[in-house]
């Protein structure tokens, strides 16, 4: 039988706010057996971007991201939120490891190809490789991984943190039964987006084309619920969205389902 393994990414508002954040790596800490931590950090980016006069753009959840925007993305996600979240860990007990996709090259990708929209930066997965990265696991040590990949000429790239917890957790589905959590604000994904109560329980794909055709599901959940439906179908055990502050809460938040 396979030992159990938590994936977490945490997102939104959640790790914008450090009392939240704080709340969240309490609970975060809190969860048995292993576990690894996936955080975004865009709206800390957009901050900095506003900043220094840079504009950042959003095209149906996804961040162009430019020669500057990169410089932004790469100082906030690898530097200064994935820091400091490493450094809130080890306080907290736990053995924190913070990584970007290029540490130990365990997160190789291209630059997205140009169509109708040019992305710039942003970085398409090709291979997630988290060999030596399990056997860290196996030891105690927990990864934090900040949304960041790098390709095979050595270019770092913005890769979306939704992506990026998706990748590892099916690469991590080898060797461990992986439970992925995708964290943040909301209570999971709202049939009425102004009342919390409206949680739904269950989606799967006939019911993920519906609310995104009638715009129900939207923005940054669409990426999101693509994304755990990939899971789910190369092994990954379960995925629930949820609050970041019913992390542990069995039974809340919206689980996807094939």
């Amino acid at each position: 039988m396979k030992e159990r393994l938590s994936i977490v990414k945490v997102g939104g508002a959640v790790v914008e706010n450090a009392v939240s954040l704080a709340a969240f790596l309490e609970r975060f800490v809190s969860l048995e057996g292993r576990k690894a931590l996936v955080h975004g950090g865009g709206r800390v980016a957009d901050t900095l971007c506003h900043s220094l006069g840079i504009e950042p753009k959003m095209v149906g959840g996804r961040r162009i991201t430019d020669e500057k925007t990169l410089e932004v993305v790469t100082m906030v996600y690898g530097g200064l939120v994935n820091k400091n979240i490493v450094a809130s860990l080890q306080a907290k007990g736990l053995n924190a490891l913070g990584l970007s996709g290029a540490d130990l090259g365990w997160l190789l990708a291209h630059k997205r190809p140009v169509k109708e929209i040019d992305y710039g930066f942003a970085g398409d997965v090709e291979k997630a490789d988290t060999e030596l990265l399990s056997l860290l696991v196996e030891r105690g040590v927990v990864p934090v991984f900040a949304p960041l990949s790098f390709d095979a000429q050595g270019q770092i790239l913005n890769t979306n943190a939704d992506t990026v917890a998706s990748s590892a957790a099916v690469s991590f589905a080898g060797k461990f039964d992986v439970s992925l959590y995708y964290c943040f604000e909301k209570s999971g994904v709202l049939a009425d987006p102004s009342r919390e109560d409206s949680v739904i329980a269950e989606i799967n794909r006939e019911m993920f084309t519906r609310l995104k055709s009638d715009g129900t599901i939207a923005g940054g959940m669409i990426p999101k619920i693509e994304n755990a439906f990939a899971a789910l179908e190369a092994g990954v055990s379960e995925v629930i969205i949820t609050s970041a502050s019913a992390l542990g809460a069995g039974g809340c938040g919206t689980r996807i389902v094939l």
